[in-house]
C-alpha cells in the first residue's frame, strides 16, 4: 500500500490485482520459476500477486487439508476471493440453503484472515422477482465474512428500476456488486478454441462501473493476447482511480481464455493506472529468465549455447 493525495486529503492506496487461478503451468518462467512444481505454484504466485479468485469452490467444496495448506502458503496480506458453491447459487437459488451455506463458511473459516469478499455469483435466471430472496439471504449471512454479489439476469441491466432496487439493496447490506466486463473477449474475431469456449460461457452484458460498497470487485475478461484489451482496460482507469482516492479497497481480476497471459494483462492495467496515479505501488517483478548455460568452445574458452 502507499499514500496518495486526493481532494479529501491523504488516502491509502489499496489496489489488489490478481488472476482467476494460481495454478497455471504456462506461468513457469514468469510468475513461477522454471523448475516450479505444482505444489510450489500458490506460494510463488502469492509472492507477486496479493489476491486471487477462487473458482474451484464454485464446483466443489475444498478439503479441510487444502484450506489449511492455502493459509500456510500465503502471506498475511494475501486475499482469496472464493465463489460460493453453485449448489447454493444456481441449484437452490439461495432458497433453503442454510445447511450448504453453513458448511461452506465453516470450511472457509480457517482462512478467515486471508479472505477478501466471498463472491455470490447468481445465474441468469435469478431476476428482480427474487430480490426479496437475496435480501433475506444476505441478512442471515455471518457477519464474520465479507461478501460481494454478481448478477447476470438481463433485467438488472435493461430495467432501470430493477437495477436501482438491486443497488439499493446491496448498499443497505454493505455488500459490493461484482462488476463483470467481457466486452473484449466478445469482440474477438478469428478466435481460437479457448476463446470460442470463453465466448460461449461468458455472458455479454452492458458495462457497469458503479460501486455499491467499500470493496469494489472487477472481473475483466480479455483475449489471449494483451494488445486487444488495452482500450477496454483504459475504460477502467478513471473509476478505479476514483475508488482508490475515496479510500476504497479495489480488487481487479484479469482473465484470458486460456489463462496464459492473465498475469501480463494485470501488468498492463497496472501500467495504465500508474500514468494517472504515480503513487501506485508496483507489483514485484516476474521471475527473471535464467541465463543460458555456458559450455567450453573449441578453444577452451567459455561460450554460450
Amino acid at each position: 500500500m502507499a499514500v496518495a493525495w486526493a481532494a479529501s486529503g491523504a488516502v491509502v492506496i489499496d489496489l489488489k490485482l490478481g488472476c482467476p487461478v494460481w495454478a497455471c503451468a504456462h506461468w513457469r518462467g514468469s510468475v513461477f520459476d522454471r523448475r516450479a512444481r505444482p505444489t510450489d505454484f500458490l506460494r510463488q504466485y502469492a509472492q507477486i500477486f496479493p489476491t486471487v479468485e477462487g473458482n474451484s469452490s464454485f464446483y466443489a467444496l475444498p478439503s479441510a487439508d487444502n484450506v489449511r495448506r492455502w493459509g500456510a502458503e500465503t502471506p498475511v496480506n494475501f486475499r482469496f476471493c472464493f465463489k460460493f458453491p453453485m449448489t447454493i447459487t444456481h441449484r437452490l437459488k439461495l432458497r433453503h440453503a442454510e445447511l450448504d451455506t453453513h458448511q461452506f463458511l465453516r470450511r472457509m473459516a480457517p482462512l478467515r484472515s486471508r479472505l477478501g469478499p466471498l463472491m455470490i455469483q447468481l445465474g441468469p435466471r435469478f431476476g428482480p422477482e427474487s430480490l426479496d430472496v437475496l435480501d433475506r439471504y444476505l441478512r442471515d449471512l455471518s457477519a464474520e465474512f465479507e461478501y460481494a454479489v454478481e448478477v447476470r439476469h438481463r433485467a438488472f441491466f435493461d430495467d432501470p428500476l430493477a437495477e436501482a432496487a438491486l443497488n439499493q439493496l446491496l448498499r443497505q447490506r454493505a455488500v459490493d456488486r461484482v462488476l463483470f466486463d467481457s466486452r473484449c473477449v466478445h469482440a474477438a474475431s478469428g478466435a481460437d478454441s479457448s476463446t470460442r469456449e470463453a465466448i460461449a460461457r461468458k455472458p455479454s452484458l452492458p458495462l457497469r462501473v458503479q460501486s455499491s460498497g467499500e470493496r469494489p470487485i472487477v472481473r475483466f475478461v480479455g483475449q489471449n493476447t494483451v494488445e486487444p484489451a488495452k482500450p477496454y482496460l483504459h475504460d477502467w482507469v478513471a473509476p478505479v482511480q476514483q475508488w482508490l482516492e475515496q479510500g476504497k479497497s479495489v480488487y481487479f481480476f484479469t482473465h484470458t481464455p486460456d489463462d496464459r497471459n492473465a498475469p501480463q494483462l494485470a501488468r498492463q492495467f497496472e501500467k495504465l493506472l500508474q500514468t494517472t496515479l504515480p503513487a501506485l505501488p508496483r507489483l514485484p517483478d516476474f521471475v527473471q529468465p535464467e541465463a543460458l548455460p555456458k559450455q567450453a568452445n573449441l578453444f577452451g574458452e567459455a561460450g554460450y549455447q
